[in-house]
């Protein structure tokens, strides 16, 4: 059954968002349009009821609970970021705004971008590993099995470090070119 919720809960947010950028720009009604957008964080606490409550009525912590965690988090650490980017779009596709700026591909710029977004992604492995810790709380039978997803999260957090900072070191240009130096004149002997 929890599985269920949580294939809905994934649908509904995309459906929610997409309603509330057609009703926004197509149908030219952007209070409405505020309103649905403004509901697509109601889909994580649905799933986030859902998910206590099947641990309240004694399931077995298992990988959904997980799951359930898993996208609650994501969704607190990047949702904002998506609505603001799916806004952009729609905005120039469907009401002629100018496009979206496009992201620097080098330089400071792309390394604080690139910083951010982890620490987005630190704030969704927080928020989703608490949840997890909670559920298993509220299990009283342990934290092993709804933990279990949340090593391989530390690893794939660990690389995306790794990755986000080595654009810190990146020398190059904000155009991405290093600067050239002048040649060295020839010293005569």
């Amino acid at each position: 059954m929890l599985l269920a919720v949580i294939a809905g809960c994934e649908i509904g947010f995309w459906v929610l968002l997409a309603a509330g950028l057609v009703t926004r720009y197509l149908l030219r009604l952007p209070k409405v349009g505020l309103v649905l957008l403004a509901a697509v964080p109601l889909v994580d606490v649905v799933m986030l009821v859902a998910s206590v409550l099947d641990i309240h009525r004694g399931a077995e912590p298992a990988f959904k609970h997980s799951l359930a965690a898993i996208f609650i988090g994501v969704s607190v650490g990047f949702g904002h970021q998506t609505l603001k980017w799916a806004d952009g779009w729609a905005a120039h596709f469907l009401a002629g705004a100018p496009r979206p700026p496009r992201p620097p591909k080098k330089g400071p710029e792309r390394a604080r971008r690139e910083r951010a977004g982890w620490f987005r992604h630190l704030f969704a492995y927080v928020v989703g590993v608490g949840i997890m810790l909670g559920l298993g709380l509220l299990s009283g039978r342990g934290y092993d099995a709804v933990l279990a997803p949340a090593w391989t999260w530390t690893i794939v957090l660990v690389i995306d470090a790794i990755v986000s900072f080595s654009y810190s070191f990146d020398r190059a240009g904000s155009e991405g070119e290093p600067e050239e130096k002048a040649p060295r004149a020839k010293q005569s002997v």
